[in-house]
């Protein structure tokens, strides 16, 4: 019988094959919906500092989603990998510079405006799998989980594929739940308990 951990593999490894399965145009069809889908997220409206992702390995594109917070004059920012496997927040503009981090994935250059994830008024995550009671498996590395340990005032965003929903996953001690999941499909509220996580 797999021990937890290998049927966690198994499973990433299942759903980032489905995701990266979709034909291109469901993915941009799919990025294009969730644009207009966020509009109807509670406290959108008044939230100016938005925390997304450069989409990496499958992800659902995140730059119709930037372009309409820009459109309606919001700020938004990309993770940069940080000391003790964290993130911080770095101001993402049309015109950026990027460079990449050691995954390989883009990052805004140092030029930019930094903020911690406590002072971003909506986070928009990327995910692996997602449940309705919000929490999510991601790649495994727990960037997320220790850098919102300490910013709990940040309204919490999976982004997914409807494809990408699964059923039964336990959640750990550290896990922290989403609040909503958005899909293509539109958004779902999640009803996870809060709870501290374990250090």
């Amino acid at each position: 019988m797999p021990s937890e951990p290998d049927a966690r593999d198994a499973l990433r490894r299942q759903l980032r094959e489905r995701r990266k399965a979709l034909p291109a145009a469901q993915q941009a069809a799919a990025a294009r919906a969730v644009a207009g889908h966020i509009r109807t997220l509670p406290g959108w409206d008044t939230a100016r500092h938005i925390g997304l992702y450069w989409p990496n390995d499958g992800e659902l594109d995140t730059q119709p989603l930037a372009q309409a917070c820009r459109a309606q004059g919001k700020q938004t920012y990309l993770p940069v990998l940080a000391q003790e496997r964290r993130l911080v927040f770095r101001e993402w503009l049309d015109d950026q510079a990027m460079q990449p981090n050691r995954f390989g994935i883009p990052e805004p250059d140092s030029s930019g405006r930094s903020c911690t994830a406590g002072e971003l008024d909506l986070l928009i995550m990327p995910l692996v799998g997602w449940q309705r009671d919000g929490y999510r498996l991601g790649m495994g590395g727990g960037f997320y989980d220790r850098t919102l340990a300490d910013a709990r005032g940040v309204l919490r965003v999976g982004l997914a594929y409807v494809c990408q929903e699964i059923n039964g996953l336990d959640s750990a001690s550290w896990d922290i739940p989403m609040q909503w999941v958005l899909t293509e499909s539109g958004l779902t509220a999640c009803f996870a308990q809060e709870r501290m996580p374990t250090r």
